[in-house]
């Protein structure tokens, strides 16, 4: 990361491993198709560039959660199929629908206004229906699927829609053995039943997460959707590590070190003095804080490499930035602080963090601000938007 030490931080993204794990993951579902999901700007990594090496790699579709996501990647020149299904009353289905985007209807609401849109586009909207299996979010549940079924075959009938597919969520596939996983799999299997039997053909069929593509084969239908194990991350610590799944971490969190300055015993460090030094001894000053998603949780908790040693967060973690207790280590300034990565070099790892602050990996590497450029490497893609840029 020498070309880019003079920025303040930067998060690395190596789109070579996120290829290297698309593969991983296709071999896991071999026979299923694989949908690259890239909501959340590609879960802090950069939808575009992730969409495009995701792509090559061999991934047949892309996911977003909200619609101006999609649009955004058609905007950026992404063709092939591509899905959202985060919806409220008055969304842009007509863009939607001249973008050729599958979007998804979990309700009547939902059919009627995508059908209401289709006729003012002149052209079938792609939709595909989710049902509630059990977890409790979006998706039509079971008493009201036939409601639903009926009326989206209704609306294909008139040339409205197009339903091409039938799908759903997991709740507990992270835990594995849990008891809903079974449960949803015989709801889900009894809702798409029903849907083919009134003369729904979908083209997928689609209820595994990253967990799932993982344990469950039996869950992988016509195609798999993955998130946050496409990024190299595991999606629990009881399904295995990143490294015992074959996968790579594909962000490295870094920041130059601001000042390294001698302290005495009993300094107080940042704000209510949660730290006081117990002896004399050096504190680094790293730049970064909660405004460029470094969890506060983690204060006197996260890890980060310094000087080839691991430091902890010393005191509270501030807007801006954070001290580390160096014990007496003099790196200089501008020195790398890497705060986490694949853990090749001995440094931390997103799921260090998520262990410091007492919350999940994926909430690490999708909460990093905009302010935080990122420099993807190792691939072919364009810019990444106001958010960074590509280094080959």
């Amino acid at each position: 990361m020498n070309e880019t030490a003079s920025l303040r931080a930067r998060a690395e993204i190596d789109l070579a491993a996120l290829r290297a794990n698309v593969r991983v993951l296709r071999e896991r579902a071999a026979g299923a198709q694989l949908m690259a999901v890239v909501k959340s700007d590609g879960y802090g990594h950069g939808a575009v560039p992730c969409a495009r090496a995701a792509r090559e790699a061999g991934a047949t579709w892309l996911g977003t959660a909200t619609p101006q996501e999609a649009l955004a990647l058609r905007a950026a020149g992404l063709d092939g199929r591509i899905m959202c299904w985060l919806w409220t009353p008055g969304g842009p289905w007509r863009e939607a629908i001249d973008a050729d985007i599958d979007v998804s209807v979990s309700s009547l609401w939902a059919l009627r206004e995508v059908v209401e849109a289709a006729a003012g586009a002149g052209r079938p909207a792609r939709i595909q229906l989710k049902a509630d299996t059990g977890l409790g979010r979006g998706g039509c549940q079971p008493a009201d699927w036939p409601e639903l079924v009926t009326g989206a075959l209704a609306a294909e009938r008139d040339g409205r829609v197009k339903v091409t597919g039938l799908w759903s969520h997991f709740a507990c596939a992270d835990e594995p053995g849990h008891p809903s996983i079974a449960a949803q799999l015989d709801v889900y299997r009894d809702m798409i039943a029903y849907a083919e039997k009134e003369g729904v053909e979908p083209e997928v069929r689609h209820l595994a997460n990253s967990p799932a593509t993982l344990t469950l084969p039996e869950a992988h239908f016509d195609l798999v959707r993955t998130g946050i194990a496409m990024y190299g991350i595991s999606p629990a610590p009881e399904l295995g590590t990143s490294a015992e799944l074959g996968l790579r971490p594909v962000m490295t969190l870094a920041a130059s070190v601001a000042l390294v300055k001698d302290a005495p015993a009993g300094h107080g460090v940042s704000y209510g003095h949660h730290y006081t030094t117990p002896a004399e001894t050096t504190l680094g000053l790293i730049p970064v804080g909660y405004a460029d998603g470094v969890p506060r949780h983690a204060s006197g908790t996260g890890p980060v490499l310094v000087g080839g040693k691991v430091r902890t967060v010393a005191g509270r973690v501030a807007m801006d930035q954070f001290v580390v207790d160096l014990g007496g280590d003099r790196p200089e300034a501008g020195a790398e602080a890497v705060l986490f990565g694949p853990g090749d070099r001995g440094e931390p790892t997103a799921q260090d963090w998520a262990d410091a602050a007492g919350t999940i990996a994926y909430e690490i590497v999708t909460r990093i601000g905009s302010r935080v450029p990122r420099v993807h490497v190792n691939g072919t893609a364009g810019p990444s938007g106001p958010a960074g840029g590509v280094r080959r």
